[in-house]
């Protein structure tokens, strides 16, 4: 298989490898901090299987920092889609993206510069709402933010 300049897999790819460590770095501290908690250690002792360990004890912990973090990633994403689409690294017409109609938009910013205002303020508006949204979720799943902002 070849992936050229045009296909929907490169940005694909590039996304994935260059974003798996922001999700995986916070889950993997937050897993080795699950891992020395007593009620871990107690699942242990009682001779819980691995599986169970982490079926019933550490994704049930995991999984608030998931969520939370889902928003924020997606926000970057759809900005570096973008980036790419409008470097032709990624989506290429006829399909649409916001960074293809940026680039679009570009030649003809003087005489209709809404072409390529629109799409960037309406990727400044989602991201921005999809980082209020990461952050109220996590105010709502996160105990210990409630203690430290009193």
């Amino acid at each position: 298989m070849r992936i050229g300049s045009g296909s929907i897999v490169l940005p694909i790819l590039i996304i994935g490898i260059v974003y798996i460590p922001y999700v995986a770095r916070p889950v993997r501290g937050e897993v080795l901090s699950l891992r020395r908690r007593e009620f871990v250690e107690a699942a242990i002792g009682l001779g819980a299987s691995r599986t169970r360990l982490l079926r019933k004890d550490i994704l049930p912990n995991v999984a608030t920092t998931v969520i939370v973090l889902f928003p924020l990633v997606m926000a970057i994403t759809m900005l570096t889609e973008a980036a790419l689409s409008f470097l032709s690294i990624g989506v290429q017409p006829p399909d649409a993206s916001w960074g293809t109609i940026i680039q679009d938009g570009q030649g003809l910013l003087y005489t209709r510069p809404t072409v390529a205002l629109a799409p960037g303020i309406a990727i400044a508006i989602t991201v921005l709402a999809l980082n209020v949204l990461g952050d109220g979720v996590r105010d709502a799943l996160d105990p210990r933010a409630k203690l430290r902002s009193r």
